[in-house]
């Protein structure tokens, strides 16, 4: 499991009933279709794009990354959302992608 993201780290600490009801959700999430955990993945990588969250993406990446998901099948999905998003969003979700790992 890639290492959360300060903030969610803050959560954790302060939380840890949140935090553990959350991990049982997202666990939940994952295990309740036939999808294979590197479309899981690529999935998740482009819903928080859509959605336009910069900590979504940077998790989405961490965990794509850990899942075996390439820089550059990361970048595919950025670019098919062009034409949803709009060209601002996605160059944005692009530096999120390849923005360092806080």
């Amino acid at each position: 499991m890639p290492k959360p993201s300060i903030v969610a780290e803050q959560i954790r600490t302060k939380n840890p009933e949140i935090w553990k009801a959350f991990n049982s959700l997202a666990q939940a999430c994952h295990d309740a279709g036939s999808l294979d955990e590197k479309t899981r993945r690529l999935v998740k990588l482009a819903i928080a794009v859509g959605a336009g969250t910069e900590g979504g993406t940077h998790s989405a990446v961490r965990h794509a990354a850990e899942a075996g998901v390439t820089p550059e099948e990361m970048e595919h999905v950025v670019l098919l959302s062009i034409t949803t998003i709009g060209f601002p969003a996605a160059g944005r979700a692009l530096s999120w992608i390849h923005d360092k790992p806080e």
